[in-house]
């Protein structure tokens, strides 16, 4: 499972799907897009066309899902319920691996039921070059001797455990950037996967004139 605003999907996003599959060994990853993430403000875009963004971006790359649970549900979008709706889907026994980048697991001991996500699965945190700073105190008593540090360790148990990775491809695209470019009617050109674009500039999305 791979959640996010998605506000728009950028290649930095579909990258690090295709590594995250890669490096982990999985054979699928769940795109999710939040509707109402619960610990930011609310996307401009509606999360029906953030999905259709989602989708264009993925076309038929494999193992790429884009899975709209988290809009076909009311409420904010706790990640704790969405992992849980994908253990009902796939098993007890299955290998599940939520992951998350630096930015948003500095938060995670703020989220909804923190302990919860390792009870139904693994987390995964995509290391940033430039974060090596000490962790949060809640944070660091939260992950406690969860932390292993290879692929194999981590695929010992179905959940509770948590690896740090660095991708090969650190694409340093950040969504907010593309909504200014986008905002100011710059060029978006090689952040965004083409059909995304198009569709961007067809519906004139992210203007604010």
């Amino acid at each position: 499972m791979l959640g996010g605003t998605f506000d728009p999907v950028h290649l930095g996003h579909l990258r690090s799907a295709v590594e995250l599959r890669e490096c982990l060994k999985l054979d699928r990853v769940h795109m999710v897009p939040a509707s109402m993430p619960p610990l930011r403000d609310e996307p401009s875009v509606s999360p029906e066309e953030r999905l259709a963004l989602l989708k264009l971006g993925i076309g038929q790359t494999p193992g790429l899902l884009a899975d709209a649970r988290e809009l076909e549900r009311a409420g904010p979008s706790y990640s704790a319920d969405t992992l849980a709706s994908l253990r009902e889907e796939y098993g007890a026994e299955a290998q599940l691996v939520m992951a998350l980048g630096h930015d948003a697991f500095l938060r995670l001991a703020e989220w909804r039921a923190p302990e919860r996500l390792f009870e139904l699965a693994h987390l995964v945190v995509i290391d940033r070059p430039d974060h090596c700073a000490p962790l949060p105190e809640a944070l660091a008593e939260l992950i406690g001797r969860r932390e292993v540090d290879s692929c194999e360790a981590l695929f010992q148990f179905p959940a509770g455990r948590l690896l740090r990775l660095a991708l090969p491809t650190r694409m340093a695209i950040s969504a907010t950037a593309v909504r200014h470019r986008l905002s100011a009617g710059s060029s978006v050109r090689y952040l965004l996967p083409e059909a995304v674009e198009a569709r961007i500039h067809e519906r004139a999305l992210y203007r604010t004139h």
